[in-house]
This record gives structure tokens, C-alpha cells and sequence, in this order.
């Protein structure tokens, strides 16, 4: 699964209930036990008690709950006898390092010019106990709280949806652009997609494993030209590249594939394992040799399955003009003051595979990543760009949207963790890295990759090596967000079916990766 499906501030368990009843009656399952699991499953949960409980005894959500006092703290902003907070109140509500980087004044100032949104009906999409997602007055709140007490805001953030969209530049309705044969429910998902989420662009792209799929050739073989070409790969393109130029998106635009970048990495670091430069046991610092890290045990599994508590740069350290020595971005002994054996994504820790690659095979870690990863699977149109000016030509325009529904284009910055996230690529070079990353492995490194390592997210998936996989098994992917884009990839974990999605604003792909993968199971 790509995510739970929403549940409304105040689920009805008896609509639910119902519903079961009308998919047991549609054909769709055998029994209404079996309905009603995966109608839990589908909300996150492991059983259809679990969803009754969670009725019944929703978990206390600190972040929901911050989020519901700045909801009501500034909801009568502009009205009579209405008073600002000071930086006192404020800091009880928000960590020290957002305060910094938005001083009160500006965030006082930026959430009061949307009180009157501020007054509507609130629809908790997703909580847990430091994240929660809502949806109020056409917006997507997206909030983010500290792990310790007293449970401050650490991120939040406002997504416009698409019916705030008032761009005259995106009024008229987009183009589609199609390479290969999508099949036909891509383009209603699209067109679904950009009516719900205010997009500028989205392109989805998917394939299938054929007769050269890795599951038929000796473990460890790597895909020729010939398997590429019998890959059958579908893209559909719709919207803008640019929407100043109008130019239409074209299936071979290029996006930056935050997230995915973590794919190539994980399978060049399982590669080197696989040619016996070490182990996934071994010591990340027997190998490292520009940096080293506090904590002289942790393995290099432990940071493949974010399990190492190696600490994060910070967010304003996240971007730059060119990407930086990763001893002048974290010092050249990095901290680990996280819990270890706990999963907690890490772009620290991914921050070190990117420099254990580079150390043991000697090679800037592009050119390294193209020798192991790019290369072999023919992948001619990804590469990581050192400097804005190494993206090049084709690549798409990055946009956020601003409260009156306006498109805004942000200017193109390089991910300061390219190990993380630096990766620009086309929808079909990705497809064929989610059908073949494995082809470069002997199958036992591959299925190791798409085993739970550690204890489940509080969203009932878990880390493999690299991978965040389904709670049942079934799916695995790897995504990610920038400010002016967003992207993913799902596989089948048994290799034989993939599909991507890149937009080219932050936006949350959950509902559209749902949709791909029903249709998976509903051709």
C-alpha cells in the first residue's frame, strides 16, 4: 500500500460496515470477513478490530493537537478584540529552530491572512502521534511534532488543493502526452489527480516484467540491451513543462526523482556487497574514509534500514547552488544521537552510504552510481547534477502555490544529500530501474532488500534495506518530496510490475499511487 485512506474526523464505523456489504455484493470478495480486513488494511490498520479500536480509542496525536491550537488560536485573527500571540505563547507551540528560520512576526502575519479559512470544517486525513495531515477550506495542513515533551511544532506546512487553483495560466485544460500504451484507467487517474491536487505537471509511467524478467535469469546477471527493449513500458505526460512558455510536458522531460535517488543508492552499496568490498554486517567506519561516524558500531544494514540514528543536517543546510564535501556539510565525525535499531528515516544516514560508495570504489559518487547502477541498466537520461548548471536541457520548471492559487515557480537548487535525493530522470529510465534494480544483485541480496529489518513505522510499513514495504508484504517503495516537486515508485516485490509518479510541486502522491496500485489488482 501506498498509504491509508483517509478516515474523517469523526469516522462512522456503521458507513464502513455498509461498505463492506456493498464490495462483498459487487463480486469483489468471497467473504464479508475478507472485506472488512482489507478495508482495514486500506486505512492502515492490520484488522478490522484494529479499525473498530481505533474508532472507538483514537491515539492521542500531538501534532494533531498543536495543529488544532493554531487552528483555533488564529482562526478570529481580524476580528474585534482579537489579540496576536507573542514570541512567549508562540514558542510553547513551535520548536526554537521554525521560529528561526520563520521569526514570529512573518508566521504571525502569514497565518493570520488566512483566518477566514481557518473557520471551516476540519478533515483529519491521517494522524499519528508526531505527524498529522488535514484538510480545511481547500488547504492541506501537513504538521510535524517534536518526539519529547512539551511536543512543539517542528514543520508545518500549507499545500493548496486544486480548487484554490486560480491561475489564469492553468485554466485551460491540459494537455496529455502518451508514449507506449497506458492503460486505460492512467489517464482518468490523471485527470482525477489534477482536478483534486492543483498540479502544474504529472507524469505517471508503469511496466510489467517480461520473458527477461529477473525472477527467469541466473541470479546477479545483469539486463542487456535486448532485455531493455522488450521491456513494455507506458508513459503518460499532462500539463506544462513551463507555464510562462507553455510548453507542454512531454513524456521525456526530466524531474528530480527525490526519494527514488535512494534506490540507486541502495542497490550500489548492495552491489559492492554482492562483489565483496564488505558486508552488510561490517563496520561503516572500516570503510569510510572522508568522514567517520560517532557511534564506531554501526553497520552498514543499520544505515541501509535507517535504523542507525545517525543524525540529519539541518534543513537550511538541505540545498545549494553546488553539492558540498559532506565533511563541510556534517563535519567530519557525524553524530548519532538517535535511538538505535529504531526506524527513522534518514537522510544523515544516507548522507554516509553516498560517502562509503565513493570511498571504496575511489570515484566521485556519480560517476560511481553510473558505473554500478545507471550504466548497467541503460538508464541514459538520469544522472546527479553537481551544480544547477549540470541539470540540463528538458527538465521541467518547479512550482509552489501561494494562498491566492497562484503558480510560482521556484528557482532550481541541488539537494545538498545527492546519496538522498540529487537523482533527475525521465518516467521511463525509472521504470525500468523499479523492473531491474534486482538484475544486478544474486537473488538472496535482492529479497534480503525487500525484508523487514525493524519494528513498524507508526503507519504499520517497514524498512528492508533501502526499501519501506507494505504491511502485507505485497508492495514496496521508495519516494520523496523537495520543495518544488515530488515523486515515487512502486513495485510488486516479486519484480514483476512497477509504476512511477513525479509532479512538479511538494504535493502528497498518496491518493494517485492508491488509485495505480488498485488498479493492479482491478485491470
Amino acid at each position: 500500500m501506498s498509504g491509508p485512506r483517509r478516515l474523517p474526523s469523526r469516522p462512522s464505523l456503521r458507513y464502513l460496515q455498509l461498505e463492506a456489504k456493498r464490495r462483498l455484493a459487487a463480486g469483489e470478495f468471497a467473504a464479508l470477513h475478507d472485506a472488512q480486513a482489507a478495508i482495514a488494511r486500506e486505512h492502515g490498520l492490520p484488522s478490522w478490530a484494529a479499525l473498530k479500536q481505533r474508532i472507538d480509542d483514537p491515539p492521542e496525536s500531538h501534532a494533531l493537537a498543536q495543529l488544532r491550537w493554531v487552528i483555533s488560536r488564529f482562526a478570529g485573527a481580524g476580528t474585534p478584540g482579537w489579540t496576536a500571540p507573542g514570541e512567549e505563547e508562540l514558542g510553547e507551540h513551535f520548536t526554537a529552530a521554525v521560529l528561526a528560520a520563520v521569526p514570529a512576526g512573518r508566521l504571525v502575519e502569514g497565518i493570520s491572512r488566512i483566518a477566514p479559512d481557518l473557520r471551516g470544517e476540519l478533515t483529519v486525513v491521517r494522524s499519528t502521534e508526531t505527524e498529522a495531515q488535514v484538510e480545511l477550506a481547500g488547504i492541506q495542513y501537513l504538521a510535524a511534532a517534536e518526539a519529547a515533551p512539551p511536543h512543539r511544532l517542528a514543520g508545518l506546512r500549507l499545500l493548496p488543493l486544486g480548487g484554490r487553483i486560480r491561475d489564469p495560466r492553468a485554466i485551460p485544460p491540459p494537455p496529455t502526452r502518451v508514449m507506449g500504451e497506458p492503460p486505460p484507467e492512467a489517464a482518468a487517474i490523471a485527470e482525477q489527480a489534477f482536478a483534486e491536487l492543483g498540479l502544474a505537471a504529472l507524469l505517471l509511467a508503469g511496466g510489467a516484467g517480461g520473458p527477461s524478467d529477473p525472477a527467469h535469469r541466473r541470479a546477479g546477471q545483469a539486463a542487456g540491451p535486448a532485455d531493455h527493449a522488450q521491456e513494455p513500458a507506458w508513459v503518460l505526460a499532462r500539463g506544462w513543462a513551463d507555464l510562462d512558455r507553455a510548453e507542454p510536458l512531454d513524456p521525456g522531460h526530466r524531474f528530480p526523482a527525490t526519494g527514488v535517488a535512494a534506490l540507486v543508492t541502495t542497490t550500489a552499496v548492495l552491489r559492492l556487497v554482492a562483489d565483496g568490498h564488505f558486508g552488510l554486517g561490517s563496520r561503516a567506519n572500516d570503510h569510510l574514509r572522508s568522514v567517520r561516524l560517532a557511534d564506531d558500531t554501526i553497520t552498514v544494514a543499520d544505515l541501509l534500514s535507517h535504523t542507525a540514528g545517525v543524525d540529519n543536517p539541518a534543513a537550511a543546510d538541505m540545498y545549494a547552488d553546488e553539492v558540498p564535501e559532506l565533511a563541510a556539510l556534517m563535519g567530519p565525525v557525524i553524530g548519532c544521537s538517535g535511538p538505535r535499531g529504531v526506524a527513522r528515516p534518514s537522510n544523515g544516514g544516507y548522507a554516509v552510504l553516498g560517502q562509503l560508495i565513493a570511498d571504496v570504489t575511489g570515484m566521485p559518487f556519480p560517476d560511481a552510481v553510473t558505473r554500478l547502477v545507471l550504466g548497467p541498466l541503460g538508464l541514459r537520461d538520469s544522472s546527479f547534477p553537481a551544480r544547477v548548471a549540470d541539470i540540463g536541457p528538458g527538465a521541467v520548471t518547479g512550482y509552489a502555490v501561494n494562498t491566492e492559487g497562484m503558480f510560482v515557480p521556484i528557482p532550481a537548487r541541488i539537494p545538498a544529500i545527492p546519496a538522498a535525493g540529487g537523482l533527475w530522470s525521465t518516467g521511463a529510465d525509472l521504470v525500468r530501474l523499479g523492473l531491474r534494480w534486482s538484475s544486478l544483485l544474486p537473488g538472496s541480496l535482492a529479497h534480503e532488500a525487500l525484508t523487514a529489518q525493524a519494528e513498524p513505522l507508526p503507519n504499520g510499513r517497514r524498512f528492508g534495506l533501502g526499501w519501506l514495504v507494505s504491511q502485507r508484504g505485497d508492495t514496496a517503495a521508495h519516494a520523496g518530496a523537495t520543495p518544488d516537486a515530488a515523486s515515487s515508485l512502486h513495485v510488486r516485490t516479486s519484480g514483476q510490475r512497477t509504476h512511477v509518479v513525479l509532479t512538479s510541486r511538494l504535493i502528497l502522491l498518496t491518493t494517485i499511487d492508491d488509485r495505480l496500485l488498485r488498479s493492479w489488482t482491478n485491470p
